[in-house]
């Protein structure tokens, strides 16, 4: 099988990789890629059926210790958390985080992200001129707010940690890449053996102090990989999500005004969001175990590393007609941009929390909201995983 190179694709395929993956899938579910960062190679997964399956098999581990010493890539994130384990580590680590991260506890949220939303846009609102780019006016602050206010951490160096997340999660170098994973991996120690000695009524104190009912308590390496896991997951899905969904209403005015005109839609509205757009491209790897075969491809044992266009997936005609056609009164059910099967992702509810809040809120008080680039212009992150743009400028009646 011949390597398609996506590096070699560059700014196009980062800014629009759907038609790329459009035409993979028109070819069979499985193809060889070399990926932008660090031109590793990998087995790429399109489409919706191949996708779910693989995003569930349990031959495709998440075990680091699993992947094949000859893959040029390294682990990003600071010790061991779900999304590097298979059962029965990965489900004794989500029973740990599920205990203490209960629907209650995001719930209870609520009032504090409406009034964190009310807040940064009544600064985005006195912008000069009335112009901001929307993902620092209040894509990134209000998630990181909400995460850290979850983890009881109210003093988090908000840009080093954002630079550290971006350079970990999308940086094409390797060893941008490295430095970064090593500055968070001392950050996230020090607030652990802070929350040891300083617990409160959080998250991440409940994880340190309150053991299971079996008496199981994470130990200091896992505390580490879970509030890693937790900050970076905890912000970054719900930062694209709002860009993106932002970027899409704006793109498509008669669903906006659709919208605006109901504002009951948007619960709806934010999974069409997720499905058209979603905040991840591809998850985090999987490890082949044993050889895999998809469709007629066999992907051989010993480590493989497998990719799975969550992207594609969400776009497939077979499972989603007009798939290309951003329609919030679209049937969303089904769509993977939250992955599937045992590592989905724990955090959706808080994200779609905060989703639902934010964009009513910002309909509400912006009612001439609208793009102030031309959507070619846009410049998005590197890398297959982390979906969004660096910055979405955009105007407004100050």
């Amino acid at each position: 099988m011949s390597i398609i190179d996506l590096a070699a694709l560059g700014e196009s395929f980062t800014r629009d990789p759907y038609p790329v993956y459009a035409r993979l899938r028109a070819q069979g579910p499985v193809h060889r890629v070399r990926m932008p960062e660090g031109g590793a190679q990998a087995w790429l997964v399109v489409g919706y059926e191949a996708g779910r399956a693989a995003l569930a098999d349990p031959r495709l581990s998440k075990d680091w210790s699993k992947a094949s010493p000859s893959l040029p890539l390294g682990s990003v994130s600071s010790g061991p958390h779900m999304l590097r384990a298979d059962p029965p580590d990965h489900t004794r680590l989500r029973k740990q985080v599920a205990r203490a991260f209960t629907a209650r506890r995001v719930e209870a949220l609520a009032p504090s992200i409406q009034k964190t939303t009310d807040a940064l846009l009544d600064r985005m609102l006195t912008a000069p001129g009335g112009r901001a780019d929307l993902v620092e006016a209040l894509s990134f602050p209000l998630p990181i707010s909400v995460i850290c206010e979850l983890m009881g951490v109210p003093d988090l160096d908000r840009e080093s940690f954002r630079t550290w997340s971006n350079d970990a999660l999308g940086a094409t170098d390797p060893e941008v890449r490295k430095a970064a994973a090593a500055s968070m991996a001392h950050y996230m120690a020090d607030l652990v053996d802070g929350k040891r000695q300083r617990p409160g009524d959080d998250l991440m104190s409940a994880l340190i102090h309150n053991p299971d009912d079996d008496g199981d308590r994470l130990s200091r390496e896992e505390l580490v990989g879970m509030a890693w896991l937790l900050l970076v997951a905890g912000h970054e899905t719900t930062v694209n999500l709002i860009s993106n969904g932002v970027l899409a209403l704006l793109t498509h005015p008669g669903q906006l005004a659709a919208l605006r005109a109901d504002l009951s839609l948007v619960d709806g509205a934010v999974e069409e969001m997720l499905r058209y757009e979603g905040p991840l491209e591809t998850p985090t790897f999987r490890f082949t175990t044993e050889p895999v075969t998809i469709g007629d491809t066999v992907i051989p044992g010993g480590g493989e590393l497998v990719l799975v266009a969550m992207a594609d997936a969400n776009r497939d005609p077979a499972r989603f007609p007009a798939p290309d056609r951003f329609d919030i009164f679209r049937d969303t059910r089904g769509h993977v941009a939250f992955g599937h099967g045992i590592h989905h992702c724990l955090g959706a509810p808080l994200a779609r929390l905060e989703a639902r809040i934010v964009f009513r809120t910002l309909l509400e008080r912006c009612p001439d909201l609208a793009l102030d680039i031309h959507p070619a212009a846009i410049t998005w992150r590197p890398g297959m995983m982390i979906r969004g743009p660096r910055s979405l400028p955009v105007r407004f009646t100050a």
